[in-house]
């Protein structure tokens, strides 16, 4: 070791004044130099293990882990009331709440130059949560949601967001060693011996529920989580992580079959809630390259599935038919497979629960022939609507299906989820309705990398192109978005930048042009100046031409967003593999955390990776 750090040093030299980091096994030795002649060795252990779970045996037991330790769940900070003189008002007066109740006033308060506020089931639900809150005294007062004022306890907060923002660089460093510390303290677990990073360890605090699109829940009051409703899950012989202020776990379990550490059931849509291991975990990325092999393990049998799909179209069955034409709809456009619904759930569909409300049928329409026109309230209430041109015996299908049926019945009355699942198992093993849409977002992603690449363009104009090809995964997923707020305002920067970029290049020119002239006169140093002046012009244009790049680029992503499907759908090595291949910097596709996430696509797919 001595010698190699000799060598080291002697390397020191030649780097001048910058630091050297070499990496030894599992440590890492750091030489820095010091301006002048100090030079100094120190030798620091790598924090946390990134495991090559990968090159390791795979269990095929079912068994997750062997041991499990952690320390639980941060719980949101107690409510802390509002100073005196910032009040709530009713009626044009102040009125003094319980606590409960002025908490869930300031929920409202915190979000009252929001968009959610002037939505009417917004404001409808909450002022019926909110009045749930209140002691009898203050619900024969508080009767119209009209006649109450949140102005001052909103004033309050936006006053109390700008002094954080104002806070100084000391204050900002106290918060950051704070959170550092509960980071290291509850961020981490111990698990068959490795120490691996946790994803959320945070309860969320509590507040008001947003949804997305036009869910019917949004407004309802998020109540606070105690220990009393968390289940905790660890080792056996692990210690068991003590609930805050003597309370009490819901239950403590010791199941190595599942990967959660704590669990919960929220309010509002009474769904169970889990603590995770972090996406770059060993347990994470095992579950990720699972997902993504199935779907490769259906690209060998789904030219079989389609030519069966395609006969069953002719079924004497009603019930068989049905099924083959919601399949052919979950391949072609990756439709979610659907649930049926409480009353009290979003009305959110798939492609089992199609409603007769939800399609049309048009012999023509734009041009084309046997069009369905779908139009239904996906995930998260997220409209999907789609124009699609089918095949001849599909639309004839759908006719029939629709004969005799009012708007409110069911599409696809002979079938359910179950059943469909039950049919996709027997078609290929691990066979679900999400692996078609992983399926056919990969497909789609490589195929398009393959149309839109062009290996002589620059890197720019390839990451235009790879967005794009993102961008088609998108649509066909439907994950679209609202216009961010700060859109116009970016976009209007953007342009700023390019009329610079531009006035300096027709300056640069027309100086150019003036050097080049003085060069003929034969000068050497006016020469160096032309040459000078023509490197100058060729970077200026380059810059312009990113710029511009990025105009495009964030214009046409403006209401499509490309995460979800980086993140859920789309198979990481045909990114790498891409990136490997035409010489783009993988981190101009994937940030830090995705890095971090899919380490083991890096590792595993070169650049002739296929999906």
């Amino acid at each position: 070791m001595t010698s190699v750090v000799s060598r080291s040093l002697a390397a020191v030299r030649l780097f001048g004044n910058r630091s050297v980091c070499l990496v030894f096994g599992e440590q890492i030795v750091a030489i820095a130099t010091v301006a002048g002649k100090k030079r100094r060795v120190r030798r620091k252990s790598v924090q946390e293990e990134q495991i090559r779970w990968w090159e390791e045996e795979k269990r095929a037991d079912g068994v997750k882990w062997s041991t499990l330790e952690h320390k639980g769940p941060v719980f949101a900070p107690p409510y802390e009331r509002v100073p005196r003189n910032v009040r709530f008002y009713y009626d044009g007066k102040p009125l003094e709440l319980s606590e409960e109740t002025e908490e869930a006033a300031t929920f409202y308060a915190k979000m009252l130059n929001h968009d959610y506020c002037t939505k009417e089931v917004f404001n409808n639900n909450f002022f019926k949560d909110f009045r749930k809150s209140m002691t009898s005294k203050e619900k024969e007062i508080i009767k119209d949601f009209r006649k109450c004022n949140f102005q001052e306890m909103f004033n309050f907060f936006q006053a109390e967001s700008e002094k954080r923002k104002a806070a100084t660089k000391e204050e900002k460093l106290v918060k950051k060693n704070e959170n550092e510390a509960l980071m290291k303290e509850y961020g981490f677990c111990m698990i068959d011996g490795h120490k691996e990073k946790i994803g959320n360890f945070r309860l969320e605090p509590p507040g008001l529920f947003r949804g997305r699109g036009e869910h019917p829940k949004m407004g309802m009051i998020k109540r606070r989580i105690h220990a009393s409703d968390v289940s905790i899950n660890c080792g056996k012989d692990s210690k068991v992580p003590p609930p805050p202020g003597g309370s009490r776990w819901k239950e403590v379990r010791h199941d190595n079959t599942v990967t959660w550490l704590a669990s919960w059931i929220e309010n509002v849509q009474g769904q169970v809630k889990y603590i995770m291991l972090n996406p770059s975990s060993k347990l994470k990325g095992e579950k990720d390259h699972i997902k993504y092999e199935t779907a490769r393990r259906l690209d060998k049998v789904i030219d079989k599935i389609r030519a069966t799909y395609r006969d069953e179209w002719k079924s004497k069955e009603m019930r068989v038919r049905q099924r083959a034409v919601a399949l052919y709809f979950i391949d072609k456009l990756a439709l979610r497979a659907g649930n049926e619904k409480d009353e009290d759930q979003a009305d959110t569909v798939g492609c089992c629960s199609l409603r007769v409300e939800h399609v049309q049928l048009h012999k023509e329409l734009n041009g084309k022939e046997n069009v369905v026109v779908f139009d239904f309230p996906g995930k998260d209430s997220i409209r999907y609507y789609n124009e699609v041109e089918v095949e001849k015996r599909v639309f004839k299908n759908l006719e029939l299906f629709m004969e005799h049926k009012k708007d409110g019945d069911d599409l696809f009355d002979r079938l359910n989820t179950q059943v469909l699942n039950e049919h996709l198992k027997e078609l290929m093993d691990g066979l679900t309705a999400k692996v078609f849409r992983t399926y056919n977002a990969s497909k789609t992603l490589q195929s398009q990398l393959d149309l839109l690449t062009d290996p002589s363009a620059t890197v720019p104009e390839k990451l235009l192109a790879y967005n794009r090809a993102n961008r088609a995964v998108a649509i066909l997923c439907n994950h679209q978005r609202s216009v961010p707020k700060g859109h116009e305002k970016s976009m209007e920067n953007l342009k700023e930048k390019i009329k610079a970029k531009r006035d300096a290049i027709d300056d640069c020119e027309a100086e150019y042009h003036d050097f080049k002239k003085a060069a003929k006169r034969g000068s050497v140093k006016e020469k160096v100046n032309a040459d000078k002046k023509g490197k100058q012009l060729e970077r200026l244009k380059d810059q312009l031409k990113k710029l511009e790049l990025q105009e495009t680029d964030r214009d046409e992503n403006k209401t499509i967003a490309l995460g979800t499907s980086k993140l859920n759908y789309l198979d990481p090595r045909i990114s790498v593999a891409w990136c490997k291949k035409n010489g783009v910097p993988i981190e101009k596709i994937f940030n830090k955390t995705q890095r971090t996430k899919f380490l083991w696509a890096v590792h595993m797919a070169d650049e002739d990776y296929r999906f």
